[in-house]
């Protein structure tokens, strides 16, 4: 089968490599329809090159280890690839852990679907797991001013929607490009409002201050973006003694965040492992569940959103040419190209696959 491998650049290699095994039997082998895609593809090749980066799968169930019980050959599944491991979603054939896989409503396209594994969960630990924000099935019963800095990107759309699955409001977005999406997510008969980083970092902070309505100081804070000026500027209106920021660049020098101050790391990875390391300075909540056991519930919870229709994917472009295209599409999320969609690739439209393996 055909798999794509990413190196700095980004630069993309295509091999012909054998078919995939069940690492466990509590994995599943999915014949990929629709790849996803993220920023860390890119980023995250430049340290650690040669590596399929695809961890976003939409397709269907191939075969499934033998203590799979959900899931079964036939199904239309999206599956978070475990990072870094073998067989990931650029490729004609991926391995996801039945733990992190859900199941797709025939109401719900691949692409959408695969918009949403690693940036949907991302954001649900983020806002629960870290800043421990009231759940949808617990929803806030007062004004819980929370702001999303970066609210147009994946992880920043999503934390809005579930945001507002907990009745949290006022939801203080800061976006760009994207502000017209954002717009589409708020709600401002409940006091959501849209900051725009264009104007500067002063009018960003200017405007937090005027969102939060000389009220006090911010308590929770998600940054999506955890660059070029978002936590500074954050950490001028934040609750200095009892704020929480999470962030979603793990392996970054925050300064301007005091080191006693609750801040934390999104690290999705740890719903597959806790091999993902603490960050020295992090601040953990005690009493909840465990990463891998939220993480479990909480795709459980996506399938019912996406069945029901009150969970949505993220917007998303086609990038044509299938694993063809992943270089073009990585190069264009490293250009900062995309703003309020995800690019995703169709692998049957990858120029010499083998269509009777599809």
């Amino acid at each position: 089968m055909k798999e794509a491998f990413i190196f700095p650049g980004p630069k993309v290699e295509i091999r012909n490599v054998d078919f995939p095994t069940l690492p466990t039997q509590n994995h599943i082998i999915i014949k990929v329809v629709v790849s996803g895609s993220n920023p860390k593809d890119w980023a995250i090749a430049e340290r650690v090159p040669g590596v399929n980066q695809g961890d976003d799968i939409a397709g269907i169930v191939h075969s499934v280890g033998t203590d799979v019980t959900n899931f079964r050959p036939g199904d239309r599944v999206a599956s978070f690839h475990e990072m870094l491991t073998p067989h990931g979603s650029f490729a004609e054939y991926a391995v996801g852990l039945e733990a992190t896989t859900f199941h797709i409503p025939p109401t719900v396209s691949f692409e959408e679907a695969a918009t949403i594994p690693l940036a949907g969960m991302t954001a649900a630990l983020g806002m629960y797991q870290r800043l421990g924000l009231p759940l949808p099935w617990f929803p806030a019963q007062e004004r819980l001013p929370l702001v999303v800095y970066g609210a147009a990107s994946a992880v920043g759309a999503f934390a809005v929607k579930l945001a507002t699955l907990s009745n949290i409001h006022p939801i203080i977005c800061v976006a760009g490009r994207g502000i017209a999406y954002v717009e589409s997510l708020i709600d401002r008969s409940k006091g959501d409002t849209i900051v725009d980083y264009r104007k500067g970092n002063d009018e960003v902070v200017n405007g937090l201050k005027h969102a939060l309505g000389g009220v006090g100081k911010l308590s929770y804070a998600f940054d999506a973006v955890s660059d070029k000026g978002s936590y500074q500027n954050l950490m001028k209106v934040m609750d200095m003694s009892n704020g929480k920021i999470t962030l979603v660049l793990a392996r970054k020098k925050y300064e301007g965040i005091p080191p006693d101050f609750n801040k934390s790391y999104t690290q999705v990875g740890k719903v597959h492992s806790e091999q993902y390391p603490g960050i020295k300075g992090e601040k953990k909540l005690s009493g909840l569940l465990g990463d891998q056991d939220f993480g479990a519930i909480m795709y459980k919870f996506f399938e019912r959103g996406l069945m029901k229709g009150w969970f949505k994917g993220h917007p998303h472009e086609v990038v044509p040419g299938g694993l063809g295209g992943v270089q073009l599409g990585l190069q264009n999320l490293k250009a900062g190209k995309a703003s309020a969609f995800k690019y995703v690739f169709r692998i049957d439209e990858t120029d010499g696959l083998s269509r009777a393996n599809l």
